[in-house]
């Protein structure tokens, strides 16, 4: 029996939308890395981009456990001496792009470095309200939240 090997021409790509409200960031993130890798497909290629294309919405209604949203510190340095500056995730939700914390927990699931992350990581489309512009490519909503009791946060 012989492995096959899906060619970029033969991948069907669908439109697949999640509403973030009250799901949990690290769970949410790791699911729609596995989506936007296509590993949830049965003809799955490593060195294709064979996945789906993801929208998210309420992205900044998204829940964290513990105390992370006043422990959780992303820190970086401006390149001056001294200038090492930090936000903790609740600054960030609170903040003027919200969104971004749910882009960089996917990007950093994804391969490192590479063009084929790239090509994929631009398949996903995060928005911080309910709305986005993607209504002509009738995407199908995906709930999260049933699929296990642990990836729902009441808040």
């Amino acid at each position: 029996m012989k492995t096959y090997s899906m060619k970029p021409a033969e991948v069907d790509k669908k439109w697949v939308l999640i509403d973030a409200d009250g799901l949990i960031l690290g769970r949410l993130a790791a699911l729609i890395a596995i989506r936007l890798r296509g590993k949830n497909k049965p003809g799955y290629t490593p060195h294709v981009d064979c996945g789906d294309n993801v929208i998210v919405v309420n992205a900044e209604k998204v829940q964290l456990t513990g105390r992370k949203r006043e422990q959780e510190v992303f820190y970086w340095h401006t390149g001056y001496p001294g200038g090492i500056k930090g936000r903790t995730l609740g600054q960030i939700l609170a903040g003027k792009h919200p969104e971004r914390l749910l882009q960089k927990a996917v990007e950093r699931m994804l391969p490192k470095e590479s063009p084929l992350a790239r090509q994929q990581l631009k398949n996903l489309r995060v928005y911080a309200g309910p709305n986005h512009p993607h209504e002509a490519q009738q995407p199908e909503r995906l709930d999260i939240g049933a699929l296990n009791r642990k990836n729902r946060r009441s808040a």
